[in-house]
């Protein structure tokens, strides 16, 4: 990675009052200390994806329109998610690491409140930008008759809520970037278990309380963001999450612009992630809502490698954040090279079972032949190669961590040019052929992995 972009600092020790967490990121070996970072978030993210696989799962009983709409709208809770979480998310985090890795409390603990300020302004800009534009948007993918009344409602009611997304997600970069991986999975993975009852309470109903159907999977979902958000907030003002949240503190143009340097470049790469996904929906939903229903619960699978990827890659902000703050460049590349090695592992098992047997999946949900039969091309053809989205996520988290994004926002510029030459070319050349479609799928993961590993691969 190129020097110029580390601060300097002493290469030695940890500054005094960096913490007994960033004393083992500093120092600690890589491959125990990122694994004991990372196992926290995992079982977060384990818990999510298990909260996901029930939410389809009861949104298949509806129906399969309700199942075309809840994929609709699907890429765009994911990109909310991706972009609170990982995108600005990881602008907090990066910030939050190399303020502590260069002995910088006091900056830390002010980075807490431009936080939230920033993913609350963000989250409120969100919600009003999905649910005014919701109609037009979800019938310029392909939505329409009952598919498309399905996605508006579970959108509606999930948007109005998103700003409590952005805040939870902001909230709990905070903690992460400071090392504090534990609370944050803590609060998460216990919002899950209540979403996990609320759920289908408010989709089915219960004695007087009438079922709302698709709504209540979205309404759910804002309840769940909204508590996670109190829980996390009340913890970092107690000093409970290893940073200090002051809701009085003054504002500071600087400590925006370093969040926003990461973090709205980082924000505009899921943006080219996700409008790659929604680029395949596009080419999808051409052969039918039917079609468009199995494909989405095929994807989900790849959205799933998602959340896996980033319980390594929030682990690797925070390592590789601090270890380039405090100047150890050679050690923050290792930490990235392992932590890719890792994610590719983990991606590319999940991926591997998944090719070899896609009704097991995509049985759960439906009975439909056709949509099963469309899901499964998705499967065979391209979780093969998630091991190659996982190198390319994982680098991607890394490089957050050093504060360029650069090569991750070229990387996923390359994967959509792939996916939307090629899918116009196949498409052109072999309509509803779905293999064909998919093969360009696999191909933009690999050229995703491919460019994210340039700059790791270049010593300075």
């Amino acid at each position: 990675m190129n020097r110029t972009a580390v601060a300097t600092a002493p290469l030695s020790a940890p500054p005094s009052n960096a913490g007994e967490r960033a004393r083992r990121i500093l120092h600690a070996p890589v491959l125990p200390t990122l694994l004991k970072l990372a196992l926290p978030n995992l079982v977060v993210m384990l818990a999510q994806a298990l909260a996901n696989f029930l939410e389809s799962y009861y949104v298949g009983l509806i129906g399969v329109d309700a199942l075309a709409g809840a994929a609709l709208v699907f890429p765009l809770v994911m990109l909310m998610m991706m972009m609170s979480g990982g995108g600005i998310g990881g602008g907090i985090s990066s910030a939050v690491a190399r303020a502590l890795g260069a002995g910088d409390a006091d900056k830390a603990n002010a980075l807490a409140l431009h936080a939230v300020v920033i993913t609350g302004v963000l989250g409120l800009l969100c919600s009003v930008v999905v649910i005014g534009s919701g109609p037009a948007l979800y019938a310029l993918l392909g939505g329409r008759g009952q598919a498309l009344d399905s996605a508006l409602a579970y959108s509606n009611a999930l948007f109005a809520g998103v700003t409590f997304l952005w805040l939870m997600n902001g909230l709990s970069a905070v903690m992460r970037g400071a090392g504090n991986m534990l609370m944050p999975a803590l609060v998460l993975t216990g919002g899950v278990l209540l979403l996990l009852v609320l759920s289908p309470l408010l989709i089915f109903g219960i004695g007087p309380l009438p079922g709302m159907g698709i709504t209540g999977a979205g309404l759910a979902l804002a309840a769940y963001y909204l508590i996670a958000t109190a829980i996390l907030a009340v913890a970092l003002m107690r000093s409970h999450g290893g940073v200090r949240l002051d809701l009085r503190a003054p504002l500071r143009k600087t400590l925006f612009a370093e969040i926003l340097g990461v973090g709205l470049w980082s924000a505009l790469n899921t943006v080219f992630s996700n409008l790659s996904v929604v680029v395949a929906t596009f080419f999808v939903a051409r052969t039918g809502m039917t079609a468009l229903a199995g494909f989405g619960l095929g994807i989900r699978i790849e959205y799933l490698q998602i959340p896996l990827s980033f319980g390594f890659g929030t682990a690797l902000v925070a390592m590789v954040g601090m270890n380039m703050g405090a100047g150890r460049i050679q050690r923050a590349r290792r930490i990235a090279w392992i932590g890719a090695a890792l994610t590719a592992a983990t991606t590319g098992t999940v991926g591997l079972l998944a090719a070899a047997f896609p009704t097991a999946w995509l049985g759960l949900f439906t009975d439909d032949a056709e949509a099963i039969a469309t899901g499964a091309i998705y499967l065979r053809t391209v979780a093969p190669v998630y091991g190659f989205f996982g190198v390319g996520m994982a680098l991607y988290f890394a490089s957050q961590g050093v504060g360029r994004m650069q090569w991750p926002i070229a990387a996923s510029l390359t994967r959509l040019a792939v996916l939307g030459i090629g899918g116009t070319l196949m498409t052109t050349l072999f309509p509803a052929d779905l293999v064909a479609l998919c093969a360009v799928m696999a191909a933009s993961l690999v050229a995703l992995a491919a460019v994210n590993s340039i700059p790791w691969l270049i010593r300075r």
